[in-house]
């Protein structure tokens, strides 16, 4: 299942990524990072050890289990498995350095382990070549975009990294970064945090929200690192505040994150999940971030142990935050309480708000109409506000699914362009110019229950989306003669082509990268009565979706 998808822009990415290398420094850094994270566990597992302790006897009795016979003891014996993993009596003479008696071994003579090629002189190709090669083979032109998938398979979790090159339609998996838990939603920045903080030039990072109650920030252009460049409100850095237990005045941590004990708000770090992350494109050292815990906090990416402010507007959780692109010191966000607010996070307490009929899902502001933003529901609808009225009206609603509206994009490079998609598993592209949507297209392209929809920043016509079946899929409409229609004129054209005077052919409409699962049990279990019920027409107006 993908989560959240996000687009890198062209030129951002470094061209030959730079391969993660475990200095003095670096394994200080993640043993120190490791080392509180042990602590917290082991003081867990005391936690949970006192709790058996306190139990009565009935409830700690269990079964005692069955002896073995004594027959199976008596061949079992002469291997000696009891003491299998000790040391041989000349190794323990030699405190533990002797010669380990394995019979297969005792007759080669002059036996040599060499810790690299370049050190083996039996060997010609050296380490360094073989990693530069494959360096090389990971290149990102200046034309490639990079995807972000957010994934989670089998359980396991983890970041994939897409390379799309434009030209000639191809996708494939760049690489990928293991993640510690669940995640909910991305946000790319190019703000430079960790080993890189002190280069001038912009960098190329992710900033990740997950089921923790930390966002871990990972370096884009080195592969197979093994740690977060930075993580924003790490309970391991601090240790988390303390309280009294009551017993003795001893000192006892708090415990955060999904299924803990303690979720009491606190004001300088998360203590839920993150649902929502928003870097600010003006004030680029500055992220706003949105948690199940009900609050909104404000980040200084110069000093990430703790926040810098916290707001409380919501009465549950925060599932977006948005910063407006003209003003930058104006934020959005939207929660489960049904309710959006508006307001200048140097005066919090001057908010717009509007109350709406779901729990919100998306939120956008427009990037043509600065003072205007888009919110889309539970209950399958669109709406358009004007921010600078509180409790306003709608300017326009749209009913865009029968379902909750999960995903929702607007272009910033094409005015009047909108894409939404819906766990009803369609994808449907909107002209919502003068105030009167219409939709232009609307397909189920198999990717099960939509989450995720984002315009490419390069390609005006180009989406990605993905959902619960794990595939994440290119969709370029510039040759769909609805869009055509609705969007006609040189403007529109795509950025990715080049002017000829020999008309190329059209580029390929679907660009896929399969998941290893062909279906998830749900979408078998349903089998497939949602698709066979239904026909797209993808030129045909839907002008009755327009309340």
């Amino acid at each position: 299942m993908i989560s959240s998808l996000v687009w890198v822009r062209q030129g951002a990415a470094q061209e030959t990524p730079d391969r993660y290398r475990l200095t003095d420094e670096e394994f200080s850094r993640v043993s120190e990072k490791i080392g509180a994270k042990l602590t917290d566990a082991q003081d867990e597992l005391e936690d949970a050890q006192n709790g058996v302790e306190g139990m009565s006897v009935d409830e700690r009795a269990s079964p005692e289990p069955a002896a073995a016979p004594a027959a199976a003891d008596d061949e079992l014996a002469e291997y000696n498995l009891d003491n299998y993993d000790d040391d041989s009596d000349a190794e323990q003479e030699l405190g533990g350095e002797g010669p380990t008696a394995i019979p297969l071994f005792s007759k080669v003579q002059g036996l040599t382990y060499h810790g690299s090629n370049e050190e083996d002189p039996y060997v010609s190709t050296r380490d360094e070549e073989d990693e530069d090669e494959e360096l090389r083979e990971m290149q990102v032109m200046p034309g490639d975009n990079l995807l972000l998938a957010a994934k989670t398979e089998d359980e396991v979790s983890h970041l994939e990294v897409y390379l799309y090159e434009g030209e000639e339609d191809n996708l494939y998996v760049h690489h990928d970064i293991m993640l510690p838990s669940y995640p909910l939603c991305l946000e790319w920045l190019d703000f430079r945090v960790g080993a890189k903080k002190d280069l001038a030039t912009p960098g190329n990072y992710v900033a990740i929200g997950t089921f923790d109650p930390e966002v871990e920030i990972w370096d884009l252009d080195t592969v197979d690192a093994v740690y977060p460049e930075c993580i924003l409100g790490s309970t391991s850095q601090s240790h988390g505040p303390v309280m009294e237990d009551g017993e003795g005045g001893k000192k006892k941590k708090k415990k955060f994150g999904p299924g803990r004990t303690a979720k009491r708000v606190n004001p300088e770090r998360h203590v839920d999940a993150v649902m929502a992350i928003s870097w600010n494109k003006s004030a680029r050292n500055l992220i706003a971030t949105g948690s199940a815990d009900t609050t909104v906090k404000l980040w200084d990416l110069n000093s990430p142990e703790k926040a810098i402010r916290s707001f409380a507007h919501h009465k549950d959780k925060v599932q977006a935050v948005a910063w407006n692109p003209a003003e930058p010191t104006v934020l959005l966000t939207g929660g489960y309480d049904q309710r959006c607010f508006a307001y200048d996070t140097r005066a919090p307490t001057a908010t717009t708000e509007w109350k709406l009929t779901a729990d919100v899902e998306c939120i956008k502001w427009d990037p043509f109409h600065p003072e205007r933003f888009f919110v889309s529901t539970e209950d399958g609808l669109v709406k358009t506000f004007d921010a600078r009225q509180s409790g306003s009206d709608p300017i326009f609603t749209l009913h865009a699914h029968d379902g909750p509206v999960s995903s929702m994009d607007v272009s910033s490079v094409v005015e009047g362009l909108m894409v939404t998609g819906s766990p009803d598993k369609l994808v449907k592209v909107w002209n919502i110019k003068d105030e009167k949507p219409s939709c232009l297209v609307s397909r189920d392209l198999d990717l099960g229950k939509i989450f995720a929809t984002s315009f490419s920043p390069n390609a005006p016509f180009t989406i990605a989306a993905a959902g619960n079946k794990g595939k994440v899929l290119v969709w370029n409409l510039e040759d769909n003669a609805g869009i055509r229609r609705a969007f006609s004129g040189p403007q529109h054209n795509n950025s990715t082509t080049t002017a000829s005077s020999t008309p190329k052919p059209p580029r390929k409409e679907l660009t896929a990268v399969e998941s290893d699962d062909e279906q998830d049990e749900e979408d078998e279990m349903e089998g497939g009565a949602d698709a066979e019920g239904m026909e797209v027409d993808e030129d045909e107006d839907e002008d009755e979706d327009h309340v």
